[in-house]
């Protein structure tokens, strides 16, 4: 059952949303004790209003009944669907002063497969892009989830000038130059302040060259806006626009923006806004608090409510603002509003 319910969700079109979100929210209710702990304490509706109770009761058949778990929980406790030894742990970077979140993987295949599908989507075969990441402070970190995307992103594109770049900007512009020359589509993903220091040092006209930044200054640099800062890489790079990546430790799905900071989700990943005073009311668009909903997180949790504050449009796509005031600074922290 749950091997056909996986498949179902990475072949969905979004049109079912719903009826999958039905099906994860009753299997981790059952098999996930944090969140069944969380859903039968959220409020006094759940010492009634249980499991499959949810969706029958007409009144309360609908994602926003569901209480997310905050995504401070992946700090303190194992969160998992079903008992498992995981394949894989991801984890934060955070800082020394922080504890670190930890995702325990069940199948690193659901993650290979929900990134794969989700970059098909949005920017087609990867064999036909040479795919460059410039993520110095990653590498570092042998649990990193981004560092495993992009490492895959790089052998899959199968180009021999692929691969990861730490300080070389000399290196790294002639290679960039060389690619331009022969009309190579690149994609050149990097977190943010090293995409800031190789364009302040190393300007050219990137024509054929995505750029796209996964967010994070990890005190390294001036806190910036993402408009200035895409303001500065459009300006130096000579790119049109400058993508972003949405992603984070506790989800195996990311959300692509193909410029302005406006993201878009593949069809197994929604976002919704919750009431930054009452955090359940939930609410399908609108300015408030992020809640996550990834339905590749099958066997951890799909229902997360995140500390980033933002927007979501009502044709579902969204911004990213920053985190609220009192939460955590995490390593990859966003930019400031």
């Amino acid at each position: 059952m749950e091997e056909q319910l996986i498949n179902k969700i990475f072949s969905t079109d979004g049109t079912n949303m719903d009826e999958f979100i039905r099906s994860v929210y009753l299997f981790q209710y059952e098999q996930n004790p944090v969140f069944k702990q969380w859903c039968d304490l959220v409020n006094s509706q759940w010492s009634i209003v249980k499991g499959e109770e949810l969706f029958n009761d007409s009144i309360h058949h609908s994602p926003f009944t569901i209480p997310f778990l905050p995504i401070s929980f992946f700090k303190t406790h194992s969160i998992t669907t079903t008992l498992f030894e995981p394949q894989q742990i991801f984890e934060s970077s955070g800082t020394t002063n922080t504890i670190n979140s930890k995702h325990l993987v069940k199948e690193g295949a659901i993650y290979k497969k929900s990134f794969l599908q989700a970059f098909e989507l949005f920017y087609g075969d990867v064999k036909e892009y040479c795919v460059i990441g410039l993520l110095p402070s990653y590498l570092e970190r042998k649990n990193s989830s981004l560092i495993m995307m992009v490492d895959e992103l790089v052998k899959l594109s199968e180009h021999a000038q692929s691969g990861f770049y730490l300080n070389e900007f000399d290196v790294l512009k002639k290679v960039l130059l060389d690619l331009e020359s022969k009309q190579q589509k690149t994609l050149l993903i990097g977190v943010t302040f090293a995409l800031l220091d190789f364009a302040e040092t190393h300007p050219m006209q990137l024509k054929n060259t995505i750029v796209m930044e996964t967010g994070g200054m990890k005190g390294r640099r001036k806190e910036l806006t993402r408009t200035e800062v895409h303001d500065f890489l459009r300006k130096r790079l000579g790119v049109a626009q400058v993508h972003s990546e949405y992603g984070m430790t506790e989800l195996l799905s990311q959300a692509y923006s193909k410029g302005e900071g406006r993201f878009v989700c593949p069809p197994w990943m929604k976002v919704l806004v919750r009431d930054e005073e009452d955090p359940l009311i939930i609410r399908e668009s609108g300015r408030g608090v992020l809640n996550v909903i990834d339905l590749a997180n099958i066997y951890s949790c799909s229902f997360i409510a995140t500390e980033d504050v933002g927007m979501v449009y009502e044709d579902g796509s969204f911004e990213v603002w920053g985190r609220l005031d009192n939460s955590d600074i995490r390593g990859c922290s966003l930019l400031v509003v």
